[in-house]
């Protein structure tokens, strides 16, 4: 008995000096790989991440790619409202045989040599060139559009994972707390048994009440890395990254739902890009309608032309041309009424949608702030649960130790602790990421820091 009480000591002496480290500097100490190479880890704060996020996330840069190319598109479609300029060059060699019989008059080889530079401008289009400017200057606003929506989704699942690791740390505080207490009534268990009122039976349920306590441990400390790691992929970073920060809120006002829904309705982007896309849909129409019209186009060159015709026929000199050329198609087999049938559509089609996207939005929003009211309701709730919860088992260890409490007590009131503290951490964490949903729901979720204007509260 005496090897195993020593056996143990070593082992709570070892979990102790692990859990100390793991207390005072989360995060701090290198990250250590398997081959024992020290990776930095960037250690941040939630407006350092929305930072970072700004700049490296992924679906962030694929949306700025995407304004990148329909600003080339704008800059292709103003392309046809510009003269074109072209420069042609032409050499030919011909012989023709056939031409013997007319010898002396038609000669059997020519050579050919010209260089020009020509002009073509649009006049008149029926609006076709106007029309694909504007859509395309348009696009550039829906482009900003996506950038504004990927912008908001980022920041908040960034600040949700933010708020998952300190969740996990808590909960991990939590369980380490819960086996330094199982380890302590072990010790009471085997100095009771050293006094001769306690059985072999008081120190095996102890035991197992600290083995049973690891598990939450060990699941917790992976629950911090995964939580870290979800972190680092959101940010787009190749460096280990953990947080700093705590849980503290601060529980304002609930949301009005009007409000919100008339912040939502002004700044939703997705919104916008439906309007701005409902526009590109109507200048598309214009240009499918000008298809059978008529169309005025000016062609101009100028350049140098030699002509050998044989020993006796050779000139060379400038030339020059001008004209304007009128094209009407007169029937293209009914394609442009098809065609202008089908922008109309996408037209009807886009406000659909817009209608369907409202509906969605003031649902979304309600959600939001029946969430925020929610999990703000249950943290107040929670709010002293945990300060009664210690004190009921502050009141049963001593009860235990005069004989009028059990270790039935004991148990019930540490598992009412334990669940009181993690359940006030989860809460907390629910409320802050539901002003953040909230934020994102209303679309005034920006790069700017999260701060909610606040009642204080204690708990």
């Amino acid at each position: 008995m005496e090897t195993m009480i020593i056996i143990a000591r070593r082992r709570r002496f070892l979990f102790f000096i692990t859990a100390f480290f793991l207390i005072i500097s989360p995060g701090v100490l290198p990250f250590t790989s398997a081959l024992g190479e020290e990776k930095e880890v960037q250690i941040l704060t939630l407006e350092e991440a929305i930072r970072i996020t700004a700049d490296k996330n992924r679906d962030i840069q694929k949306a700025r790619e995407y304004r990148n190319q329909v600003e080339g598109r704008y800059i292709e479609e103003r392309a046809a409202a510009l003269p074109q300029l072209v420069i042609t060059a032409q050499a030919s060699n011909a012989r023709d045989e056939s031409l013997k019989a007319y010898a002396g008059i038609l000669p059997l080889q020519q050579k050919f040599r010209s260089a020009e530079l020509g002009l073509s401008q649009a006049l008149f289009t029926w609006g076709q060139i106007g029309a694909a400017i504007r859509a395309a200057k348009v696009g550039i606003a829906t482009a900003d559009d996506q950038l504004q929506i990927f912008r908001q989704a980022a920041f908040r699942d960034v600040s949700a994972s933010f708020y998952d690791i300190l969740l996990a740390r808590a909960l991990n505080a939590i369980a380490i707390q819960n086996l330094e207490q199982k380890i302590r009534h072990y010790d009471e268990a085997q100095k009771k048994y050293s006094a001769g009122v306690a059985t072999d039976y008081d120190i095996l349920v102890a035991r197992v009440a600290v083995e049973n306590a690891r598990p939450d441990v060990i699941r917790t400390e992976n629950l911090i890395r995964l939580s870290r790691e979800n972190l680092r992929f959101l940010l787009g970073l190749d460096q280990e990254v953990d947080v700093k920060g705590g849980l503290e809120i601060m529980i304002a006002s609930y949301p009005e739902y009007e409000g919100a829904v008339e912040l939502a309705m002004k700044n939703r982007p997705e919104l916008s890009d439906l309007r701005h896309r409902t526009e590109v849909a109507n200048e598309l129409i214009k240009i499918a309608n000008a298809g059978d019209k008529p169309r005025l186009d000016l062609r101009a060159g100028y350049g140098f032309r030699d002509l050998d015709l044989g020993p006796d026929l050779h000139g060379n000199g400038g030339a020059w041309s001008a004209g304007l050329f009128v094209t009407y198609p007169i029937f293209d087999g009914l394609r442009t009424r098809g065609r202008v049938s089908q922008a109309k559509s996408n037209v009807a089609t886009l406000k659909i949608e817009e209608a369907k996207l409202v509906d969605s939005i003031k649902l979304e929003v309600r959600d939001a702030c029946n969430a925020v009211r929610e999990a703000g309701e249950i943290a107040k709730a929670l709010a002293g649960t945990v300060s009664q919860a210690e004190r009921l088992v502050y009141m049963a260890e001593k009860g235990y130790e005069y004989g009028v409490k059990t270790k039935l007590d004991i148990d019930d009131a540490e598992l009412n602790l334990v669940q009181a503290k993690g359940n006030l951490a989860r809460a907390k964490r629910d409320y802050l990421v539901a002003c953040v949903n909230l934020e994102r729901a209303t679309g005034t979720l920006t790069s700017s820091p999260l701060i909610v204007p606040t009642v204080p509260w204690q708990h």
